[in-house]
């Protein structure tokens, strides 16, 4: 394996999921290195994808319905340019990941076998092996990386910090010291549920790409919007299991322990925008209800061979989908904001480039549309690699960054609490500031929980600032959305500036 002071002013992407697999790719012959910190695809939330990636491509759509069921999701945050250019990107990127070894499943006559999810006006998701499609696309991109010889794949190595000098980006530091010298970074790091203690993501995913971003200067925008997935499997473990929103799109219902179908007189019922279902799911909980999902009319014994990986997580714990309804709940599982990028994944910072879940592109707004976020990965990883293919790198010149001390190994445990309480399904003026004020002093300082609190905090920042509801991000004080929202942008340095006229108006004035 070639050591990172071996590696010279290569493009580095940090990230082995699905987005930094392809960007690399795409950049080839351009020598690359890709930092994973597991092997590749191991820490993803990529790999455990069911539902497929959405792509527009039936006779009976359209790039126009597509946009607007996304828009509709979105509830009026998405930015419709960079919408249209995603979704536009469709036919390009499953003939990337079909030359890249990926196998979607297909009907009898050979066009590809098309799901429907919450939203979605058509059946547009694309999947392989019933529910097996991120990890089928982490093991045929793996494959293909492997066997690139120009990315040097760097695994049991982290990112801890982004350096510049003069403005420009020169080099990543990682968690053994050493410092990768170069000049174009692509940040690839995933999402942040994993400082939620119900979340479908892997345990350590605390927002680490949106936290190096931010604290190296870079824009960040619409943090207040997380997701959280409504169906998640409701057992013992964490992170908790996916029960894929597919299964509600070939007809599975929701019910409490009594039989009870309470999504029956909502809009779109079973299939409503997540965070519609998601927060009717924990009313029924918070009254003391327990809730299934009951695909036994639907599915009965074809369970299995519809979704053989949700059939094995259920048999996993205990559980017969064909026999007996399955228990969810809601659990954190995407998150919208992030870095702020354009349309070409650029960022605020000259060098740096953000694509999959640590972007925030304005393709999702404050709701994500499902499957929308695998299309996202793929189609935003070309662009970044045809934009980085067009920036001549800068190389090292003159000094040396000054070395920058190792942080030490985060903690999330006590970050993790605030955000679990108080930065949840629902929030309220008295719990957001409540979680400013405490992740504030740990954001500012320098201990192990430093670097998972300045997530936590730009999370109940940006969620205080919102004094309504939209989209994920729902405050029982502010039920209504506003007229003329929109989304906002912010530094780590206009985070902390927030975060203290907070805490300094919450201050006992003297006597």
């Amino acid at each position: 394996m070639t050591r990172p002071g071996q590696c010279g002013d290569r493009i580095t992407v940090v990230g082995g999921g699905i987005a930094g697999m392809v960007c690399a790719l795409d950049l080839a012959p351009r020598p690359v290195v890709l930092i994973s910190r597991a092997g590749l695809g191991q820490e993803s939330s990529s790999q455990w994808a069911q539902g497929g990636i959405a792509a527009c491509l039936g006779a009976d759509d359209s790039v126009a319905l597509h946009l607007a069921d996304t828009l509709a999701a979105g509830a009026g945050l998405c930015d419709p340019e960079v919408a249209e250019t995603i979704l536009s990107g469709a036919p390009e990127a499953i003939a990337a990941l079909e030359a890249y070894g990926v196998r979607f499943d297909r009907t009898p006559d050979g066009d590809f076998a098309r799901g429907l999810e919450a939203a979605h006006s058509r059946k547009r998701i694309l999947h392989v092996d019933g529910d097996g499609t991120g990890a089928a696309l982490i093991r045929a991109l793996a494959e293909a990386v492997t066997r690139c010889p120009s990315i040097t794949v760097l695994t049991g190595a982290e990112a801890v910090r982004l350096v510049q000098r003069d403005g420009q980006m020169r080099g990543v530091l990682l968690n053994d010291g050493r410092l990768l010298s170069s000049s174009q970074v692509v940040m690839a790091t995933g999402g942040l549920g994993g400082l939620y203690d119900a979340s479908t993501n892997p345990v350590g995913n605390y927002g680490q790409g949106v936290m190096l971003a931010a604290r190296a200067g870079a824009q960040l925008s619409d943090m207040e919007f997380v997701q959280f997935h409504p169906t998640a499997l409701n057992a013992r473990g964490r992170p908790l299991g996916l029960v894929s929103e597919a299964v509600r799109g070939e007809g599975a219902v929701l019910v409490n322990e009594h039989g009870e179908r309470f999504m029956e007189g909502t809009p779109g019922a079973e299939l409503a925008p997540r965070d519609v279902v998601a927060r009717a799911i924990a009313t029924q909980i918070a009254r003391g209800h327990r809730v299934f999902l009951d695909a036994r009319p639907a599915l009965g014994a074809g369970f299995a061979n519809r979704f053989p990986g949700i059939a094995r997580l259920c048999q996993a714990a205990g559980i017969d989908p064909a026999q007996q309804p399955i228990p969810v709940r809601p659990a954190a599982h995407y998150h919208m904001g992030g870095i702020h990028t354009d349309s070409h994944a650029r960022t605020s910072l000259s060098g740096l480039w953000a694509i999959g879940e640590c972007a925030a592109t304005g393709l999702h707004g404050a709701n994500r549309l499902a499957s929308n976020s695998l299309l996202e990965a793929v189609v935003m990883a070309q662009r970044a690699a045809r934009d980085i293919a067009g920036h001549a790198a800068t190389g090292p010149r003159g000094k040396r960054p000054v070395p920058t001390p190792l942080p030490p190994v985060a903690e999330t445990a006590a970050v993790r609490r605030i955000v679990s309480d108080r930065l949840g399904l629902r929030r309220d003026d008295h719990g957001l500031r409540s979680a400013v004020a405490d992740l504030a002093p740990l954001a500012q300082g320098h201990g192990p929980s430093a670097d998972p609190a300045i997530i936590g905090l730009a999370i109940a920042v940006f969620a205080l600032l919102r004094e309504e509801s939209r989209g994920a991000h729902a405050r029982s004080d502010c039920p209504a959305p506003r007229t003329g929202s929109a989304s906002r942008r912010m530094t780590l340095d206009d985070i902390m500036a927030v975060a203290e006229q907070q805490t300094a108006q919450s201050l006992p004035r003297s006597a």
